[in-house]
């Protein structure tokens, strides 16, 4: 029998073979690993991050669950909103020490240029006086409101003397001058500061001391409109070398506008700007400037008042949750929302039942959402039908939401809103805010800003007041880039920092809007990027302003000057 086919040989031969192509894997396999090494995630890639709280439908559970492993903290490159609203509010203290130093400052500014000192000069001083000019229509209230706020504050950086514009009738507003007799924006439901100047009194006061005759002052009116960005001097100019008598920041219908002065290429004018907003990279508390403002310029009107003590039946609420539902009534956004009221409970240590009050554009999303809270706390919400019939009321002023506007306003009657505001600003300890789409509106900002005013340096409670957005999962599921429009507070925060497909959130979140994207996790969206090359302002991609670019650009314009006549020029009526 030959050699090969004996059995032992056979087996062998076998064995070998078996090793060597063994050896021969083992080799391929390591010269792979060698060649390609193990597979790391790219730091390039966005992760997302699974936050604590929420609910997910299953589909949404596999997208958070297939990123939530892996990566340290100097690998992230992105973050949910609760993440975001903890660096917001800032990590080194309270903002009620910054929101008490600008107390004195606006105490101190109305007590030198405030109406009751001014009108009382000699006429050589008096003509010498500047005025800053604040002018509303009764559109939504939140935008008005901020008109009035931005021109408080703008007078206290360039030391003058506030104007609240008055006008019977919104459309006149866009096109003439003439309607400076009548009643304040909202008259009928909110009183505003003796501080300030209506334009006829000052009109009356310039005729008396002769400023154009005797002095060589005409009053006339410089007009800045911040809605056009070509025109406008709010990044270039120094404003306090202007000499018209009367200036008008007109476009300036929320939080960002004044505070675009931060970025003024006049060093005093930054200043002035930061002295009353903080800073924005600042690690500190910024300021709860709007919230201080209006607590000395407006209060509510005596049967707004009347309505707001009736339904508190003499109890301040300890938590106000204000929802924006336009009509819609998802249940994932009461979810999220009674998760909030439950965390806002948590953080301010509430003990017993708390007393939470109901704000909403949408009676239908109130009567919802109350069946889930009255498991937990007390729950109260002003009934405007309840009121009115009890008291016989015939309340003055616009009764109706206009027909466009019913859907954004809500069915109500207008002055409910103005009572849902004032009592919701009697929070104790927290305000909550959430939205069907667009969370954080300039009424709820105005809400918890007043209700934090109200509070600090009056309680110990206002060291720990809390403001809250409550943001749904549908809202994230393309992280905040949904939150556009200047006018609301995470707006800021919608470039691709924040991550995608996030859970519920209920995030602290700033009671001074940011105007800029200074701070961390803060990048703009392409649309933003493209406004503001419009004022001269280059952004990065993660929102950084080329300082250097933007002083080029005002070097190279010339101050836009809009400029009326308030009152005839006396050298023109020889």
């Amino acid at each position: 029998m030959p050699r090969w086919r004996r059995g032992r040989p056979l087996r062998s031969l076998l064995r070998r073979s078996l090793l060597l192509a063994a050896v021969c894997a083992a080799a391929l396999l390591l010269l792979l690993l060698h060649l390609h090494g193990p597979e790391l995630p790219s730091s390039s890639t966005t992760r997302r991050v699974t936050p604590s709280r929420g609910e997910l439908s299953a589909g949404d559970e596999a997208a958070a669950d297939a990123g939530s492993g892996g990566g340290g903290s100097s690998g992230e490159t992105c973050a949910t909103v609760e993440r975001i609203g903890e660096e917001s509010v800032g990590r080194r203290g309270s903002p009620e020490a910054a929101s008490l130093r600008v107390r004195e400052i606006i105490r101190r500014h109305f007590l030198l240029h405030g109406a009751a000192r001014v009108r009382e000069l000699p006429a050589s001083e008096f003509c010498k006086q500047g005025f800053l000019l604040g002018k509303a229509s009764e559109a939504g209230f939140g935008n008005e409101m901020y008109k009035i706020l931005t021109a408080a504050a703008l007078s206290i950086m360039l030391n003058r003397s506030l104007i609240i514009g008055q006008t019977r009738h919104m459309h006149l507003l866009s096109v003439t001058f003439l309607p400076y007799l009548g009643l304040y924006p909202f008259g009928e439901y909110i009183s505003y500061t003796n501080h300030s100047f209506t334009i006829g009194e000052v009109k009356h006061l310039w005729r008396k001391h002769r400023c154009s005759r005797t002095y060589g002052r005409d009053l006339n009116m410089r007009v800045d409109n911040f809605e056009h960005p070509t025109e406008t001097n709010v990044l270039c100019s120094d404003w306090n070398s202007w000499k018209d008598p009367i200036i008008w920041f007109d476009g300036a219908a929320d939080a960002v506008g004044i505070q675009f002065f931060l970025k003024n290429v006049h060093p005093r004018m930054k200043t002035a700007a930061t002295s009353l907003f903080g800073s924005p990279s600042s690690l500190h508390p910024r300021p709860n400037t709007f919230g201080e403002l209006m607590q000395v310029i407006i209060s509510p009107s005596r049967i707004i008042e009347k309505a707001v003590q009736w339904a508190l039946k003499g109890t301040s609420p300890d938590i106000v949750l204000h929802m924006r539902m336009m009509t819609n009534r998802p249940v994932r956004a009461r979810k999220a929302a009674v998760s909030c009221i439950k965390r806002a409970i948590e953080i301010c240590h509430l003990k017993g039942t708390p007393r939470v009050a109901l704000i909403s554009d949408t009676p239908g999303f109130v009567k919802d959402i109350t069946q889930d809270i009255t498991e937990f706390a007390e729950v109260i919400h002003f009934d405007h039908k309840g009121f009115a019939k009890n008291f016989g009321l015939d309340i003055t002023g616009n009764d109706k939401p206009l027909d466009f506007r019913s859907r954004d306003w809500g069915s109500a009657p207008r002055w409910a809103a103005f009572v849902d505001f004032f009592l919701a600003s009697q929070a104790r300890y927290a305000v909550v805010t959430g939205a069907h789409r667009r969370v954080g509106t300039t009424y709820a900002q105005l809400i918890a800003a007043l209700a934090a005013a109200n509070r600090f340096g009056h309680e110990s409670s206002g060291v720990n007041f809390t403001f809250l957005s409550s943001i749904h999962s549908n809202l994230l599921v393309d992280g905040l880039s949904s939150q556009v429009g200047w006018g609301h507070i995470w707006n800021r925060y919608a470039g691709p920092l924040s991550c995608q497909h996030q859970l519920h959130q209920c995030a602290l979140t700033p009671l001074l809007a940011p105007a800029w994207w200074d701070g961390q996790w803060q990048s703009p969206i392409p649309r933003d990027v493209r406004r503001l090359l419009e004022y001269g302002v280059r952004l990065s991609n993660t929102g950084e302003v080329d300082e250097r670019r933007l002083m080029s650009y005002c070097r190279s314009r010339k101050d836009h000057v809009k400029r009326y006549r308030v009152l005839p020029s006396y050298s023109s009526s020889i």
